[in-house]
């Protein structure tokens, strides 16, 4: 994916180019700047004296020597006075700064740390967002892997009252979830009491429905016939071991109620021509994902950037109808297409997935659809927070 969030230690990402959060004199220093000179030898020192310093905001490159990349960008953050003497606009200079320096030397692959998060004292929830929105932007315009490498959980947040509302609404569904096995095991109960209702009454109309003079004659036949209901019992997978499954202070629904119709992934006929109906029925996953790009009025690049995922792999699900993606691949164009949270079920049954209620990580993508907030890269940060993988491929 063009963005990935991933805790590592910055020296050893294999890329083109790191970023070295740097002070003014490129001389080396603490945190990212020390550990950097140090995994890349004196080598780097010398190349840094004659670059003459760097003023905040601005971005300088030099070699990598034994570092596993290309070349180190050396970078100024900001120190935090509070926010209000334009620590934010030289922190955004110095992602734009250092992306545009790696993509004029080839780069297709940088990664950052989180810059002045650490004794600059910027405060790590804003320092994160101005990252991930500066590097976003970038990449709406530009082909690069950019990872934002976090050394550690302590360098790493999101607002607190975003984090505090995904938990309440991850406790609030997760709860219910393990109630749910329960709910279903006596609703089964209850179709089944149904199902056994409705043979009784199948049975007794075809006693009632014998001429009166055999009635004189034949047999009196069991009210409920055994074969039936072991036949029942096996094919309900045993659901009448206990008489006390179903409560008896609850009332068994009607064979109407009990049977639910289903509700169709596509439109229903009433909605799409004949053809048009049966055509989305057989679509694969990757063609009613063209479709709806298509419906949507969007690009392919648009879709596939807005939904953080490489152009190699869109080229993929293009080319083949029969491609079989991920579930956090699926999500991310449901994302980036806005889809509904209905709509989103139907293009995760698709690709063979539903979201389940005893999934965090399906949690927290549906807490963010119902909020109607479609940007994968803020969706990707409250995923990392709650250590989930990410959207996007």
């Amino acid at each position: 994916m063009p963005l990935q969030i991933i805790r590592q230690d910055i020296t050893r990402v294999n890329c083109d180019a790191i970023v070295n959060a740097a002070n003014e004199t490129l001389l080396g220093g603490g945190g990212v700047d020390g550990a950097i000179h140090r995994a890349a030898g004196p080598e780097l020192l010398r190349e840094c004296r004659g670059l003459g310093g760097c003023r905040t905001g601005e971005a300088k490159l030099t070699g990598g020597y034994r570092l596993p990349c290309n070349y180190v960008i050396h970078t100024v953050g900001p120190v935090w006075h509070g926010g209000g003497y334009g620590e934010r606009e030289k922190l955004i200079s110095c992602y734009r700064n250092s992306l545009e320096l790696a993509k004029a030397h080839g780069c297709e692959s940088v990664a950052f740390p989180l810059i002045s998060a650490g004794a600059y004292g910027y405060p790590k929830d804003q320092a994160l967002r101005v990252a991930v929105d500066t590097i976003s932007a970038f990449l709406t315009e530009n082909e690069m892997l950019v990872y934002l490498v976090i050394f550690g959980r302590q360098d790493y947040q999101i607002g607190s009252k975003l984090f505090a509302d995904i938990s309440s609404f991850i406790d609030d569904n997760y709860a219910d979830a393990h109630t749910d096995l329960r709910l279903e095991q006596l609703r089964s109960a209850r179709y089944a009491s149904a199902a056994m209702h409705m043979l009784q009454e199948a049975d007794d109309r075809e006693e009632a429905a014998l001429l009166p003079e055999e009635a004189e004659t034949a047999v009196p036949a069991p009210k409920a016939r055994p074969e039936k209901q072991k036949k029942l019992r096996k094919t309900m997978g045993g659901l009448f071991r206990r008489k006390e499954s179903v409560p008896a202070a609850e009332a068994i629904p009607s064979p109407a109620a009990a049977c639910p119709p289903f509700a169709p992934a596509v439109p229903s006929m009433a909605e799409l021509p004949l053809k048009a109906y049966l055509e989305q029925i057989d679509e694969s996953f990757s063609q009613m994902l063209l479709r709806k790009i298509d419906e949507a009025g969007m690009t392919d690049a648009q879709c596939y950037k807005k939904a953080n995922i490489d152009r190699k792999l869109f080229s993929k699900i293009r080319s083949d109808p029969a491609y079989r993606p991920s579930k956090p691949t699926v999500l991310a164009f449901a994302i980036a297409l806005e889809l509904p949270l209905e709509e989103t079920r139907d293009m995760l049954m698709k690709a063979g997935f539903a979201l389940s209620h005893s999934s965090r990580f399906d949690l927290i993508v549906e807490y963010f659809i119902q909020k109607r907030n479609y940007n994968v890269f803020e969706i990707n940060e409250a995923l990392f927070a709650f250590d989930q993988c990410l959207l996007g491929g």
